[in-house]
């Protein structure tokens, strides 16, 4: 999972790029970029670390251009390197870089195809530096640089890429293209506002980017949509796959995205309030006599959840942990030892609230189960007479393949193993799980009733289809075992 960012302004647009990725920050820690152009010139800032880190005067300075790219990023295909930081760049045709979200489920297949067929070189692992060269590869196969062959090009990359992804390219003296998968599993937005000298646009991973610029959100980018926004602020748009079918990806509102973004025409935090409607009057059904007395949210995305479900039961919600903000989000830790350092350094209790009570500890998910284990004993060392988890979704069993960092199913915890299983290995005295059905009416609410989500981490379901091996070969490359040993 990474967060994207395009603009095409009438004044330089690095500093608008950087505070957006300041607020996707929460997307990827492990990489940032940005490019910028004025046209004819492309200047390229990008490392390891996150935004702040990589970014100062000196290297902001040379970002000068009228339109530009950002990315932070989360390490999914490919190795943690610096040389993975994006956005990737390609001299020919006319000077193009890249920006993508998301995680291609064919690469290998393109690869070969981009160095036999194409005749183009590759300097990374990463699939992202493979879409860009299929992206360039179409546009060079175009009679001209326009509007139209931009669209006609990524036409031939949906009909060649496979998986979920989202995307937003610079091309010099044309302007932005951006692109969402034909499922759009992946999130794209786009913003538009009025200048003195005419109209701008921005593209982004969520509605809060476009906010912060002052961007008003226009519409999100359709499954298997093209967009092109010309120098001159003028936009085009096409879909240009064929067979979409919208399954925007579920874990975006259960984790991934902030509360405050809108995705879809979903607002995130009144999915994640639902999420707590329905699992409070999932826990009234089948536990009508629970005996609970406070409800304590899991920070920070657990906290619309927590709180509904507090008002359901009519018991108290409480903040029973404070969080040290200076610590990244375990889950997108790169490695299990990072991931387990990082809870106690993450999460502190306030025994006052835990002491001789039975404790509801509300979370937005459970996915390896480490955490959860630790959080319990941290409840228990509190004092609390009984510790009972709920989870606002379903049970992880499966890998997610579209760019969440779920490759290895012996790596989740309830994989292969019923509910009371995980229960005893997590160590609570109860524990609870949304249903699959309530999590996906929960997100799509009323006024998208009937709305169907990737759901492949819970249901096993791939919209995609997934050819024979392909997890086996996943695990190799991207399981935690496989990760330390490139490191090492």
């Amino acid at each position: 999972m990474c967060g994207i960012m395009g603009i095409v302004g009438t004044q330089d647009v690095a500093a608008q790029l950087y505070d957006g990725l300041t607020v996707l920050q929460h997307r990827g820690q492990d990489a940032a970029g940005i490019a910028t152009s004025n046209g004819n010139v492309l200047r390229v800032e990008k490392g390891k670390g996150l935004v702040s880190d990589v970014f100062d005067a000196a290297s902001m300075s040379q970002l000068h251009g009228r339109m530009g790219i950002a990315h932070c990023r989360y390490p999914t295909a490919g190795s943690e390197g610096s040389d993975e930081a994006q956005p990737f760049y390609v001299n020919a045709p006319y000077g193009i870089a890249l920006a993508h979200n998301g995680n291609l489920i064919n690469t290998e297949a393109l690869r070969h195809e981009v160095i036999e067929q194409d005749r183009r070189g590759l300097n990374t692992t990463s699939d992202s530096e493979v879409l860009l060269n299929v992206f360039a590869h179409e546009l060079d196969a175009q009679d001209e640089l326009s509007p139209e062959s931009a669209l006609r090009a990524v036409e031939g990359v949906m009909r060649r890429a496979k998986g979920g992804y989202a995307v937003v390219c610079m091309v010099m003296e044309l302007g932005l293209v951006a692109f969402r998968d034909p499922n759009a599993i992946r999130p794209l937005v786009i913003g538009k506002r009025e200048s003195a000298t005419g109209a701008e646009y921005a593209v982004a991973s969520e509605s809060v980017a476009l906010d912060l610029a002052g961007f008003e959100r226009v519409r999100d980018v359709a499954p298997g949509e093209a967009v092109v926004i010309t120098q001159d602020g003028k936009l085009h748009a096409r879909v240009v796959a064929k067979d979409v079918l919208a399954r925007p990806c579920v874990f975006e509102y259960v984790y991934f995205a902030r509360p405050d973004s809108m995705m879809d025409n979903i607002s995130v935090h009144k999915a994640r309030m639902r999420m707590g409607v329905s699992l409070g009057e999932k826990i009234l059904r089948v536990r009508p006599d629970h005996g609970i007395d406070v409800v304590i949210p899991i920070p920070d995305t657990s906290r619309d959840a927590a709180l509904e479900i507090a008002h359901v039961l009519g018991v108290k919600y409480r903040e029973g942990f404070i969080k040290n903000r200076y610590v990244g989000r375990t889950f997108i830790m790169p490695g299990q030892g990072e991931r387990q350092k990082s809870v106690r350094r993450k999460l502190n209790p306030i025994p006052l609230e835990f002491k001789d009570r039975v404790v509801l500890l509300v979370d937005d998910s459970i996915v390896r189960g480490t955490t959860s284990q630790q959080i319990v004993q941290m409840a228990r060392d509190a004092g609390a007479k009984k510790v009972y988890l709920a989870s606002a979704a379903p049970p992880v069993r499966y890998p997610n393949i579209y760019g969440i960092d779920m490759p290895n199913p012996e790596e989740l915890i309830a994989h292969g193993r019923s509910e009371k299983e995980v229960e005893e290995l997590i160590g609570c005295d109860w524990l609870v799980y949304q249903d699959l059905e309530d999590l996906e009416a929960a997100v799509a609410g009323p006024k998208n009733a009937g709305m169907h989500f990737d759901t492949s981490c819970f249901s096993g379901e791939y919209v995609t289809g997934v050819a024979d091996g392909y997890f086996e070969a996943l695990q190799a490359q991207r399981s935690d075992e496989a990760k330390a040993k490139r490191r090492a």
